[in-house]
């Protein structure tokens, strides 16, 4: 059924965020948004504040609430406000601060409502990593609050590990969904003329990096091991994204004297299309929950080398069958696989693995968590 045969009793959904800036939680949350509607269902897309590069991609037929608030703890009455007068069959939240917002306004609007949480990363782990007091009281916060969501998401095994050791969350609550790919508008935007930041004739393998510029990304081992790999073979780094760690990793990228090499252009609308020119994506977490640029670069048929964190990045490779595995910080490493993947002469198939994530099925598996089959009420997808 389509948006455009809606009824009344159409199933209506209410997805929940601080905001649309460009992230993997925002990401996945549009490209779900804009599905539901194609399913048929109702769908509000309410942001704490409605700012961000993905305001743009979401589809006219999902209506946007803007809450006005200036930081998500902030929309908290507003969110309450909007749960009883609007009444959502459900809630879907997708990032830490917002689960717990999402939990608590459920809970203070004393509404029917469905909550269901879709935790995006390890928890501990990121607790760990971020040693921070407001990383502590949040993890604290979820330890708390996350047992009584109506369900909960993880989006990779290791998630799903941690919630139900370390955060109470019973199994009979969890369900295990990866994120979803959307590959058709991806590899359509792959195929966007890209505009290179140096001359022609200066044209070189470009070794591509896609996230956040925070800590938790340690971009500075991705730029220590780019320094090993152009002591051995002329090539270029590209670091797609922006945050707090610009600065510092600016000043390692002149340390080493790699600046005529290196390109940080920030948030970048459209990565794909660097994606398909690139002869490698890397990526350097610490931790991840379930990796978008992996899943996407894999959708661009790209190769790809991932650090053997805690989280869901050896999940999406399978192991390494599909990109290959380095340890966590081990610059030399991942010099050496960047260097393989430079020098191979022939390319693995990678699509094949993207297809396992293709944006339909992900719905689809939302969809029987949201509203399962033993709901008095009949399915409208």
């Amino acid at each position: 059924m389509s948006a455009s045969g809606a009824t009344s009793e159409t199933r209506s959904i209410a997805l929940f965020l601080p905001s649309l800036e460009g992230g993997g939680a925002e990401r996945v949350f549009v490209d779900l948004a804009n599905e539901f509607v194609d399913l048929g269902l109702k769908v509000d897309l309410v942001l704490a504040v409605a700012r961000g590069p993905y305001l743009e991609e979401v589809s006219p037929s999902v209506r946007v609430v803007n809450l006005h608030a200036s930081r998500v703890l902030r929309s908290l009455p507003r969110l309450v406000r909007y749960l009883r007068s609007e009444r959502p069959d459900v809630l879907l939240s997708g990032l830490e601060h917002s689960n717990i917002v999402a939990l608590l306004a459920r809970f203070a609007a004393r509404v029917r409502t469905r909550c269901v949480i879709a935790v995006r990363s390890v928890p501990t782990a990121v607790q760990r990593e971020a040693r921070s007091i407001l990383s502590w009281v949040v993890l604290q916060m979820a330890r708390a609050l996350y047992r009584y969501a109506y369900a909960v998401i993880a989006n990779s095994k290791a998630v799903e590990s941690d919630l139900l050791k370390n955060l109470s969350v019973s199994k009979g609550r969890l369900r295990l969904i990866y994120n979803p790919v959307d590959i058709e508008r991806l590899q359509r935007l792959s195929e966007q003329k890209l505009e290179l930041p140096w001359r022609a004739r200066e044209a070189a393998p470009i070794v591509l990096a896609v996230g956040s510029l925070t800590p938790l990304k340690d971009f500075a081992t991705l730029v220590r091991a780019f320094a090993i790999v152009r002591s051995k073979r002329d090539c270029r780094l590209v670091i797609l994204g922006e945050g707090p760690e610009r600065a510092t990793l600016e000043s390692s990228i002149s340390q080493l004297q790699l600046q005529q090499y290196s390109y940080l252009p920030g948030f970048v609308r459209n990565p794909f299309s660097w994606m398909k020119h690139a002869e490698v994506l890397v990526s350097s977490s610490l931790t991840e929950g379930c990796p978008n640029s992996l899943m996407q670069a894999l959708a661009c048929g790209t190769p790809v080398i991932s650090t053997d964190c805690v989280g869901g990045s050896a999940e999406v490779l399978d192991g390494g069958k599909w990109g290959q595995l380095v340890p966590v910080g081990d610059a030399g490493a991942m010099a050496e696989a960047i260097l393989t993947a430079l020098n191979a002469t022939t390319r693995l198939d990678v699509q094949e693995r993207a297809k396992d994530f293709l944006l339909r099925g992900i719905a689809q598996q939302y969809l029987a968590v949201l509203f399962p089959s033993n709901d008095a009420r009949g399915t409208v997808w």
